[in-house]
């Protein structure tokens, strides 16, 4: 991403949530939906998490490059991770491909306590010694001895079959679980036939999806990926939500407070949202739980 698209990319992002703010009606219309600070559990994994998650991987190009990390400077970055801790939340969603660790290492050391939030991070390895490399230095870029959930990020297109070929791979993590370096394990997919495999794999402990009513940068059909999300639900998987927002898109964030109602009558136990500073969490935050 240039520094045209950059420009572009915040003022579009930023230009949408203020025509969003100015509509009628947009005050109010996620009344009686759960709150961004809400604590939650993931399905059957026993593991609390804020209802809003902090996402750390804005229009990712290549590894270590994402949106935020073009936008923000590292004490920027650092912050914004802070004062969503500040405003309740106890949910951050980090990835290997993102290069989010250290900033989220250097959060917690400045003024998060590790033990009051859930840390998810996903591996982009598929070989199982490199899995297991990476998991350690992970757990070494953050600083901790466990990292709450890990996911295989981004099951696709000419992967559909994971439950087999990647088997490899999740019995690292299963074995990784085992020994307490994490406490979950799971999958983030972008592709439908992925996703269908979800609710059938006993394996999977949380899945993360692209969910949003509109069908905005998703695996398939709202309903299609509603329905296999409310089978996984009912087999006991903590349930996670993406592109809630749509990656941003603006007709999307224009309507932000019908994707929470969808994503609350799919029966997410959380979801990330990711935000390019703190003015953009405060908006969001605010129209999740408006005042009374």
């Amino acid at each position: 991403m240039n520094d045209m698209d950059r420009r572009g990319f915040l003022k579009g992002t930023a230009g949408a949530l203020a025509a969003a703010a100015l509509m009628p009606g947009a005050r109010g219309a996620a009344a009686g939906l759960p709150k961004p600070t809400d604590m939650r559990t993931l399905g059957k994994t026993g593991i609390s998490c804020s209802y809003l998650g902090v996402g750390t991987g804005v229009r990712g190009s290549a590894p270590g490059i994402t949106a935020q990390s073009m936008a923000m400077s590292g004490s920027e970055y650092v912050g914004m991770l802070e004062h969503a801790y500040r405003k309740g939340v106890r949910y951050f969603d980090l990835a290997d491909r993102y290069g989010s660790h250290h900033y989220m290492s250097e959060a917690m050391r400045r003024s998060v306590p590790r033990d009051e939030v859930m840390l998810l991070s996903k591996v982009w390895s598929r070989e199982p010694e490199a899995v297991r490399r990476d998991l350690e230095r992970m757990r070494g870029e953050l600083s901790t001895d466990r990292i709450d959930v890990v996911l295989m990020h981004c099951v696709r297109n000419g992967e559909e079959n994971w439950p087999e070929t990647l088997r490899g791979a999740m019995d690292v993590l299963a074995e990784a679980k085992a020994k307490g370096h994490i406490r979950a394990h799971g999958v983030s997919c972008h592709s439908l036939q992925a996703l269908e495999r979800v609710p059938d794999e006993p394996w999977v402990d949380v899945v993360l999806a692209r969910l949003n009513p509109f069908g905005v940068n998703m695996d398939g059909p709202p309903e299609t990926v509603a329905g296999i999300l409310k089978r996984a639900r009912a087999a006991g998987k903590g349930l996670l939500g993406m592109k809630i927002l749509g990656e941003g898109k603006p007709e999307v964030v224009a309507k932000m407070e019908e994707s929470f109602r969808f994503a609350a009558e799919v029966g997410v136990d959380a979801m990330t949202i990711g935000f390019i500073g703190t003015a953009q969490m405060d908006e969001v935050m605010g129209r999740m739980a408006p005042p009374a």
